[in-house]
């Protein structure tokens, strides 16, 4: 099964698929292609490292979504991708998108959805409203992507505490290394298995 992982930034959750693929642990899954929406990201640096075949299709290039979403179903077809999975995507997928893809796209977001999740909510912001909220428990939801942002079928959930000394930055290291690197290779690994 080809995989193609979307980003827009560092690739720490690109780096925990790699890992989880290079250990056999992807259910069968191969990673075929990284996709950024930004040029340079450092995500396709690590794409490259591993020899996975890179595309920057940038969304600012673009100006109706129409467009871009044309662009990135033509990217996915092209490499005859069964999965793709968004690890720090930053743009909105189109209608094509995700009617080529219906089922076939997971997201990793940084908080126990229905919490802190939607349109505004994202990076920082997450936790920074977490912390805000005062919530003693957050974590990571790995779900399914439909036409409302963030409010696909949950796939997997993994909690993890909130401490009182904690700041945006340190949660936001904490959900990713306890939660989102997790259960995002394990949620991968159950649609290449045909658990999804």
């Amino acid at each position: 099964m080809k995989i193609a992982v979307l980003v827009s930034g560092g690739g720490t959750n690109l780096q925990a698929l790699i890992d989880a693929w290079r250990n056999g642990e992807l259910g069968g899954g191969e990673l075929s292609l990284v996709i950024s929406s930004v040029h340079g990201a450092f995500a396709l640096k690590r794409a490259e490292k591993e020899e996975i075949k890179t595309i920057t299709i940038e969304r600012k290039n673009y100006t109706e979504l129409s467009g871009f979403d044309e662009a990135l179903v033509y990217a996915l077809s092209a490499n005859n991708i069964d999965l793709v999975v968004l690890a720090g995507f930053l743009s909105i997928l189109g209608e094509k998108t995700l009617k080529s893809y219906k089922d076939k796209i997971i997201n990793v977001h940084p908080s126990l959805i229905p919490s802190f999740c939607g349109k505004c909510f994202y990076g920082l912001r997450v936790h920074e409203a977490a912390l805000e909220k005062g919530v003693k428990i957050t974590g990571a939801t790995v779900h399914l992507v439909n036409e409302v942002v963030d409010g696909g079928k949950i796939i997997l959930q993994k909690a993890v505490d909130v401490l009182p000394c904690d700041t945006p930055e340190s949660l936001q290291e904490r959900v990713m290394r306890e939660a989102e690197w997790v259960i995002l290779p394990k949620a991968v690994a159950m649609f290449c298995r045909g658990e999804i």
